[in-house]
């Protein structure tokens, strides 16, 4: 506690205001407000400008994002220890981006977006192959221990790359939950697709879980957190990325199979004759009245 008390800097837990990430977080949600107090009216939507789906969405994303960029998870994450770091890129990877594209209406999309240069600009990196090398190109090179080591270091160069990660996953995700429905790929596609984003994190996953001695220099620090060693930390730091984002992904693709694909399957399969609809009161008698007597 006393040397604690002569430098603040060995104590892990202490309160760091982030005020960026306030000034971001307000500015999405008064930036929203806005699109569905003001330009969605001038639209002509309607009165049903979003719809509960789209709020829930938005404000778990806007909740999200803000526990892991602020105090105290981005400090520890940026700081200290290594899994945190990789626990807030899985979020900002895998969760944020989708609840903020199932947030947005078609409408907003398309006002936003238009249908000129910057819609093709899109649909070019939506496409699955295009996203999917895009994303997985940028976990990858995350990894390079030189960049994490200087990243961690250098503020500007630690949000340029949350940026372009988060960019990316948009890219990723739009295929799959996008508010454009014709970017988006059928059911059995989106079950293939969502697999192999889950197989290609699973190299640098395996290559933090199997390293012998400290990847990051960074984090090879005397002041452990929850005293984790170094390779504990590495360790810890791969699971979360090779078990929570397989499972993650894989708990999409079987809802995607079983809500759609598997959808009518045993009725297919089945040997009983269709049930037909039975006809109402009413029905019988319109139909008795059109027909014409039988001729003598």
């Amino acid at each position: 506690m006393i040397a604690e008390a002569a430098n603040p800097l060995l104590n892990p837990w202490r309160y760091q205001p982030h005020p960026e990430v306030w000034l971001l977080v307000s500015f999405l949600i008064g930036a929203y407000i806005y699109a569905i107090k003001v330009i969605g009216p001038q639209a002509g939507v309607g009165e049903k400008v979003v719809s509960r789906k789209n709020i829930l969405a938005f404000v778990t994303a806007m909740a999200l994002l803000w526990i892991v960029t602020d105090w105290p998870i981005h400090d520890i994450s940026e700081e200290y220890l290594y899994s945190v770091h990789m626990f807030q890129h899985m979020i900002l990877s895998y969760f944020v981006p989708p609840l903020a594209l199932l947030a947005t209406p078609e409408w907003l999309f398309r006002a936003v977006i238009g249908e000129g240069k910057a819609y093709r600009f899109v649909q070019r990196l939506s496409k699955p192959i295009v996203a999917g090398v895009l994303f997985n190109g940028v976990v990858m090179v995350t990894h390079i221990p030189g960049l994490v080591n200087r990243s961690a270091e250098n503020g500007p160069l630690h949000y340029s790359l949350h940026v372009l990660l988060v960019f990316t996953a948009l890219c990723m995700w739009t295929p799959v939950c996008g508010p454009a429905k014709e970017l988006h790929i059928s059911y059995a596609g989106k079950t293939i697709y969502l697999f192999l984003m889950s197989v290609v994190p699973t190299v640098p996953a395996a290559w933090l879980t199997f390293a012998e001695g400290s990847v990051y220099k960074h984090y090879d620090i005397p002041i452990r957190v929850w005293g984790l060693t170094v390779q504990t930390d590495q360790q810890l730091a791969g699971a979360i990325m090779k078990t929570g984002g397989s499972m993650y992904l894989w708990t999409i693709v079987i809802f995607i199979f079983f809500k759609r694909l598997a959808k009518g399957f045993y009725k297919d399969q089945s040997y009983l004759p269709e049930e037909e609809d039975a006809l109402t009161f009413s029905e019988v008698e319109k139909a008795f009245s059109q027909s014409k007597p039988p001729q003598e």
